[in-house]
């Protein structure tokens, strides 16, 4: 598969070459014979690092699908980069743009016919995989009808095996229990096996080294099921700590790629915002000294990334002495759980309600999204107090980098009262985490900014 990607990527190549129209009427083909070996070394690394060439018995269309165009992505940046620091003025952008989008196109049609194919030819008996599962439980099971429901991987099962010997030749989901513990070197010696799975319970670890061993002697792929304890958010995967293997469990997202377009996306947004709403902060910051005592700008510690504090800086919207007020108004609080929230809250100023209205009073917080202390999109960065009284369910939210925009004021804002309703609304933000999520909800906020829906 790699041959033929590289082949694509070639022909693309010099197909966006002869489509790139030259301002000049010419073309230099010596000019881009250079970028060749350039360009296809970037796809290949790429494809690889991102799991192209990894088995795709049991991945979706849309996942191989993903990989292409993450490549595209951040091959085209690099090759972009590759050419303005060599200072190549003669090579068109727009064959770039061209070689990189035909490239997307036939490789994806070539991945989607291989995995339809292959696919057909696995529901046909061809390319079959055969497996030993080590388990009977209810983990086993689940395991049988996955593999049983998705013919097209082409995983056929010989059959099970159990510490408990009074299961032998008994049934389980439609597979038969063709041995003990100790059957397993009879049945790998005498059966086809390609891989064998452990899917048993955490007391039965010790028991199972002797078979893994076994398996890794004789050259076998083993895996074991990860599933050992009963966590509902969080997500098993293997690392290692030098030559140390670790098992680890998150809860948050850990696509570092996506995190870290995430955060240049941030860093971008941050500061060329700044540079284009500093007329905006001028005029608010002359509104603000000019109606009100007090200082321009209202500073309060915030908690960002689990736990971590940083200063958070707003336009200030309230009197001078408004903290002192709050214990006065508490019985006015219109949320329930930490937060204090309340319509027409006399502290604020005429011209802070307008402020609030827009979201003005919010804009100073691109400093601290430039800073990476918060990120344009995330659960709102609650102060120290608060956290101290949640509830342990409550603090996962602390799990993600705190955002200027979330789910509760793209979908909600103010209209929602309950402090509980609030929270499940970042852990769902948490748990579904994507960049086009993150997307959604910025195009979502921008009406309710500039309309001012919800604000208090």
């Amino acid at each position: 598969m790699t041959f033929s990607d590289m082949c694509i990527v070639f022909a693309t190549f010099f197909l966006g070459f002869y489509l790139r129209k030259h301002p000049n009427g010419y073309y230099q083909m010596s000019d881009y014979l250079i970028l060749i070996p350039i360009l296809l070394i970037i796809w290949g690394v790429l494809l690889y690092c991102f799991g192209m060439y990894n088995s795709f018995r049991t991945k979706h269309i849309s996942d191989v699908l993903f990989i292409v165009i993450e490549a595209a992505l951040v091959g085209c940046s690099l090759f972009g980069s590759f050419i303005f620091i060599t200072k190549m003025n003669s090579v068109s952008r727009l064959h770039i743009v061209y070689s990189f989008l035909f490239a997307v196109m036939f490789i994806s049609i070539e991945k989607i016919a291989l995995i339809q194919f292959f696919r057909y030819q696995r529901k046909k008996g061809f390319n079959t995989r055969n497996i030993l599962i080590v388990g009977t439980g209810v983990r086993a099971q689940h395991l049988i009808n996955l593999i049983s429901n998705h013919p097209e991987w082409g995983i056929r099962i010989i059959g099970l095996v159990d510490n408990d010997t009074t299961k032998i030749n008994t049934m389980i989901c439609g597979y038969k229990v063709i041995g003990s513990f100790n059957d397993v070197s009879d049945i790998l010696h005498n059966c086809v096996v390609d891989e064998v799975i452990f899917v048993v319970p955490r007391s039965w670890l010790s028991k199972i080294e002797k078979i893994m061993s076994m398996c890794e002697i004789e050259g076998l792929k083993v895996s074991v099921a990860l599933d050992l304890f009963e966590l509902k958010l969080s997500k098993a995967k293997y690392s290692n700590l030098e030559k140390l293997p670790l098992l680890t469990f998150e809860s948050t997202p850990d696509k570092l790629l996506h995190l870290f377009i995430k955060r240049l996306f941030d860093l971008g947004v941050s500061t060329t915002a700044l540079i284009v709403s500093s007329p905006v902060f001028a005029l608010a910051a002359i509104t603000v000294k000019m109606t009100s005592r007090g200082h321009i700008f209202f500073k309060q510690q915030r908690c960002s990334l689990n736990g971590r504090t940083f200063t958070m800086y707003k336009f200030r919207t309230m009197v001078e002495d408004a903290e002192s007020k709050l214990n006065d108004l508490l019985k006015y609080n219109e949320m329930k759980g930490p937060v204090f929230k309340m319509k027409n809250d006399p502290r604020v100023t005429r011209v802070g309600k307008f402020l609030r209205k827009f979201s003005i009073d919010e804009l100073p917080q691109l400093w601290s999204v430039f800073k990476g202390d918060m990120s344009l999109v995330g659960p709102r960065p609650p102060i120290p107090n608060e956290v101290s009284k949640y509830e342990p369910w409550q603090r996962r939210r602390l799990s993600m980098r705190p955002g200027l925009t979330c789910l509760w004021q793209a979908y909600g804002r103010n209209k929602i009262t309950d402090f509980n309703e609030w929270m499940r609304l970042d852990l769902t933000y948490i748990d579904n985490w994507s960049l086009w999520l993150d997307c959604k909800i910025l195009l979502k906020t921008l009406p309710v900014v500039l309309f001012g829906v919800g604000a208090k």
